[in-house]
């Protein structure tokens, strides 16, 4: 849930994480269509005016984090130098999202498992992904701005590392939260930067090639070719 800490001298949990909480249990306990606002607020013991200062609507307090994700990824973008290679930029502002994830679990599994039983928390879902997916395209836009078909390219990237990086969460989520989520999510990145990135990726475990120039003359032997070979890698 969230990171903030329990208020000062109480040891209680803030009232955002006090609520969301709450609603937790009553989604699991009840289901989520058979809880209301009024059932969470008084198990957390609030008022709902307490309720609508930090959730807009009930679908809000499933997805409490994802405004400050979203606010922390577009500073991200736009604290870049202009420098950096545009897709590796974009598939490290990917990775936030699931840092947002891996920082409870528990949550995040019990999330997963309600939004598939809600049609309605899934469409909001699809909702929050397809603004992550803008602010990756906007980012790409204004570096592709001099490219032709540089719109069209941003747009396909950003769908790219959405794709990429839901299908490595979604894949760590079923299992539980089991194993290492980050290492989940950077396979399926590489496969976006070596498709549309400068500098092709090579898979996890695996060193670069090497590439070698030889410069020989036309009518050389092939045994001489293969032998400066070996030399340059050092075999000789």
């Amino acid at each position: 849930m969230s990171s903030e800490k329990a208020d000062a001298g109480t040891g209680k949990p803030p009232m955002r994480d006090a609520l969301v909480a709450a609603a937790f249990q009553l989604f699991l306990e009840r289901g989520y269509e058979q809880t209301t606002i009024d059932d969470i607020v008084a198990l957390a013991g609030v008022g709902r005016r307490s309720f609508f200062r930090y959730f807009p609507s009930k679908e809000d307090v499933v997805f409490p984090d994802h405004e400050r994700c979203l606010a922390d990824m577009t500073a991200f973008l736009a604290a870049g130098t202009g420098d950096e290679e545009p897709v590796r930029r974009v598939c490290d502002a990917a990775r936030l999202v699931l840092r947002m994830y891996a920082e409870n679990p528990t949550f995040s599994v019990q999330r997963y498992r309600l939004t598939k039983k809600v049609p309605g928390l899934r469409a909001y879902e699809l909702s929050v992904v397809w603004r992550y997916e803008r602010a990756l395209a906007e980012y790409l836009r204004r570096r592709f701005a001099a490219r032709r078909d540089g719109t069209l390219q941003a747009d396909v990237i950003a769908a790219a590392v959405v794709a990429a990086h839901n299908n490595a969460l979604r894949s760590w989520l079923r299992s539980d939260g089991q194993g290492e989520a980050n290492a989940t999510v950077d396979h399926a990145l590489a496969y976006v930067q070596s498709a549309f990135g400068g500098t092709p990726v090579p898979p996890a475990g695996e060193r670069p090639e090497d590439v070698v120039v030889v410069v020989s003359r036309r009518d050389a032997p092939l045994w001489r070719v293969v032998q400066e070979i070996e030399s340059t890698l050092g075999r000789g």
